[in-house]
């Protein structure tokens, strides 16, 4: 999993770093630590934020149910919401974020609003001189399945982001490049 390779051979890119990390209950290592959990608890690293998606940092919310940003209880750091009036990290939440961290599984699926959320997030990341950094995960169809309508962009919205098929067949990371 990319957290476990982040933190096993790639800790020198998080290392001193202030960190928002944009995540769920699916960031988690194959021990099932957050990853949330693991850069807090890091004396070497320094989170500062957390961005939650649809359905919320905990995904309970309901599909299309506005998710509130707030401050969490634990952390005592801000968890955004990008799920609502604000699904773009603003000049604001990004200002104290030398880096970005994106850690959510993914599906397989182009109307999966997890990839939005990580290409407006990147576009933030790029007008805000913020580094991203994708912790890939394996697509969970296997990455053979490449099928169905292929989106227009003409009719590009939050529930098909990108020109891709139904089923991409890529991992969050191949598509975030």
């Amino acid at each position: 999993m990319g957290n476990e390779i982040l933190f096993e051979r790639h800790f020198d890119l998080i290392k001193g770093k202030r960190i928002g990390l944009i995540t769920n209950h699916t960031g988690l290592n194959s021990r099932f630590q957050s990853t949330a959990e693991l850069l807090a608890n890091n004396h070497q690293t320094n989170l500062v934020a957390l961005f939650a998606s649809e359905h919320g940092l905990d995904g309970k919310a309901k599909a299309g149910e506005y998710v509130e940003s707030y401050l969490h209880d634990q952390y005592k750091i801000p968890v955004y919401s990008l799920y609502g009036p604000t699904r773009k990290p603003t000049p604001k939440m990004l200002e104290n974020i030398d880096l970005l961290l994106y850690d959510i599984q993914d599906i397989g699926a182009r109307t999966y609003t997890y990839i939005s959320t990580l290409n407006y997030c990147m576009w933030a990341a790029k007008e805000n001189g913020k580094t991203v950094v994708v912790l890939d995960r394996p697509n969970p169809l296997g990455g053979l399945i490449v099928d169905g309508p292929i989106s227009e962009e003409d009719f590009l919205t939050f529930v098909g982001v990108d020109i891709l098929p139904m089923a991409h067949g890529m991992t969050i990371g191949e598509i975030a490049r």
